[in-house]
């Protein structure tokens, strides 16, 4: 079929703005949309007939770690299939450059679960940029720079800085918004961005600020010490005059159940006294992370080797299960789950993928397990139950909260979310229990992300924007699923367009590589 002209004829066209609905046809010329209307000149155009459908435009993912997914030797489409044609990635201070070769060998040992089946190699940012366009991503990827990788690159494992080394994080970053990065990003509950303070932050933030990009966070603590951890963001907004993103907005843990609301009134109080916040969150009450996030991250301070040393010392891992007992700052999530709730998605032992915790342990204390899991395997991950159903609806209903899936590579065992978020969204929340509206649900997952991430032309369905659109049929949008098989394919999607091109037809995807990387600045 052409790409030159075509006609998506007589579908329920979302205009991503929150306005109301309307049955019109949407023109597509080249790589924009040309028209959007009813008695279009259609002569030259190959028609698609969207009746029955919602027409938006193509669902902006907030919070992706797809970040080395187009360096996989085949296509990966699980994005496309969910309506999917832009992804932020580069989150939670885990940016996959820059990266020095050291910097790369303990990101490799720590993170390398992020990139099963490609090599982390040592990169300056604009380089890596060029690495995946060249290799052609399947959607549009629009990159931020972490925090936790420019430290590893100025300062390693050390918790104090160095001499210096705040300097160097600086000429980093704004090397990174020179190539095109959208925004600063930090991972607080992860090594080394942990060891930060709210002055090293704010000072990053700042050279962001002067490219008028935004700051995300996965903030220090999202449990019980969520107040303070959500004032240091605003602080970090206000002292830097960025956007601030609150990432996967949650009140995890059962200590901290029934507080979704006051964390979306604390964002929308924020928002009066001036600073430019939002958040995003993924439909699920189970999150997924390493499986070091559950002990202390003291523990690792000095990299991966010596963190095997002291896990596999008695008295310090005793000492360690008492810091986790806390559950203070930076003393993990340990004392927010139970065995029960730990589910082992990636080892390098195979035999503890699909298990639990409390499986693993047969009667063994867990926290040896535990301890002995991440010595084997520090890049492990896991899918870990921690939100309430309520929290998570209270905190969807907010007009402040995008979406975002936060999801791993679609490698082996994920969370369902890597293949499902969208779709379940709309299928789940919208059409079968009401949480939004179509309207409502289309806005927070288009215009809304690309407004706050700077993302010029996408977003919205008028005559100028970016061509990426796509078709949802109402009735039978969801994905099912599960966490113990998370890797269906979602239904209800069954047309997309990326910049004009026709990449999902019929729900299948036509098997060609047509995202770039979305570089801001840049024309």
């Amino acid at each position: 079929m052409s790409q030159t002209q075509l006609l998506l004829r007589g579908g329920t066209v979302h205009d991503g703005l929150g306005s109301p609905s309307r049955i019109a046809d949407v023109l597509v010329r080249g790589d924009r949309i040309a028209a959007v209307g009813v008695g279009l000149d259609t002569s030259d155009a190959a028609v698609v007939d969207c009746s029955g459908l919602l027409v938006c435009p193509g669902f902006i993912d907030t919070h992706a770690h797809s970040d080395g997914v187009p360096l996989l030797d085949d296509p990966q489409p699980f994005k496309l299939l969910q309506g999917v044609t832009t992804e932020v990635v580069g989150n939670c201070g885990m940016s996959f450059a820059p990266l020095t070769e050291a910097a790369a060998a303990e990101f490799s040992g720590l993170y390398g679960e992020l990139a099963p089946g490609i090599s982390i190699e040592p990169a300056g940012f604009a380089d890596f940029c060029d690495r995946v366009e060249r290799a052609g991503p399947t959607n549009n990827l629009a990159f931020l720079v972490g925090h936790n990788t420019l430290r590893l690159c100025a300062n390693g494992t050390d918790d104090e800085l160095r001499p210096g080394a705040l300097e160097r994080m600086q000429r980093l970053a704004a090397d990174a918004f020179d190539a095109g990065a959208v925004g600063l990003s930090s991972g607080l509950i992860y090594v080394p961005g942990t060891y930060s303070d709210t002055d090293e932050l704010a000072d990053l933030a700042a050279v962001a600020g002067v490219y008028g990009r935004l700051y995300t966070t996965h903030m220090r603590d999202e449990g019980t010490g969520i107040d303070a951890a959500l004032d240091e963001a605003f602080a970090i907004g206000r002292r830097a005059g960025v956007r601030v993103e609150i990432s996967h907005c949650k009140a995890a843990g059962r200590s901290s159940h029934g507080r979704g609301g006051a964390i979306v009134d604390r964002i929308a109080r924020a928002r009066r006294e001036g600073i430019d916040v939002l958040g995003d969150q993924y439909p699920y009450t189970a999150g997924s992370t390493v499986l070091s996030s559950l002990i202390p991250t003291s523990a690792m301070v000095g990299g991966v080797e010596t963190m095997r040393r002291r896990l596999g010392d008695p008295a310090e891992r005793a000492r360690f299960r008492a810091l986790a007992d806390t559950g203070g700052s930076g003393d993990g999530l340990w004392r927010e789950v139970t065995p029960e709730d730990v589910l082992v998605i990636h080892h390098r032992d195979a035999a503890s993928v699909g298990r639990t915790l409390a499986d693993l342990s047969a009667g063994r204390e867990p926290w040896d397990t535990l301890c002995d899991l991440i010595a084997a395997d520090p890049g492990a991950m896991i899918v870990l139950h921690l939100m309430s159903e309520a929290d998570v609806r209270r905190i969807m209903s907010d007009p402040l909260i995008s979406i975002g899936s936060d999801n791993g590579p679609p490698v082996g065992m994920q969370h369902p979310r890597t293949w499902g978020c969208f779709p379940r969204l709309l299928g789940t929340y919208v059409r079968e229990e009401g949480v939004l509206t179509w309207e409502e649900a289309v806005r927070k997952a288009t215009s809304m992300p690309a407004r706050h991430f700077g993302l010029v032309g996408r977003g919205v369905l008028r005559a100028g924007a970016v061509a990426d659109v796509c078709a949802v049929d109402p009735q039978t949008v969801g994905h099912r699923g599960t966490y113990l098989e998370p890797a269906a394919q979602p239904t209800g999607v069954p047309l997309v367009l990326l910049g004009g091109r026709l990449v999902v037809r019929d729900g299948a995807f036509r098997g060609e590589r047509y995202g770039h990387v979305l570089r801001a600045g840049r024309a």
